[in-house]
């Protein structure tokens, strides 16, 4: 038997009305290798994120395009490195020949749904052939910037 589903709402919010949002989920890896670092909000981190994702790539066995791959890190972090944080965080993971690198501003002033330049670094990233999906969202934690990369 299927469970008992919860009554579907009878009415739609009037037009105008605020919209409720609900609680953003945090980031969640599952059943994948996952390796993160901590960079202070400084003009090397960029750099320094390209170089330990590349290191960590080749020790899972994945041969990356550099030139490419620190092109999309240095567009990521640099994105997040805007908003002012004190400190910045880069989580990556595998699978099936594809790399999600995600970085975290750690900003907690940022309003919800108004970050800076998300719009341009996302058609930056989008540019980039190895990157077959991006996306970004704010909340009460900082901004998300995140990248799906072509291994």
């Amino acid at each position: 038997k299927r469970p008992v589903s919860p009554p579907r709402p009878e009415h739609q919010a009037p037009p105008g009305a605020p919209l409720t949002t609900t609680a953003r989920r945090g980031v969640a890896l599952k059943d994948r290798r996952a390796a993160n670092w901590v960079h202070e909000n400084a003009p090397w981190s960029p750099a320094k994120a390209g170089r330990q994702v590349t290191a960590q790539l080749r020790a899972w066995g994945h041969r990356p395009d550099e030139p490419a791959l620190a092109a999309v890190l240095g567009e990521l972090v640099s994105g997040v490195l805007q908003d002012g944080g004190r400190r910045i965080s880069v989580h990556l993971s595998d699978q099936d020949g594809q790399a999600c690198v995600l970085v975290l501003s750690h900003q907690h002033n940022l309003t919800a749904g108004h970050a800076p330049d998300g719009d341009d670094v996302l058609a930056r990233l989008s540019a980039h052939n190895i990157v077959s999906s991006c996306g970004t969202d704010t909340g009460e934690d900082g901004r998300r910037l995140w990248a799906v990369i072509d291994l």
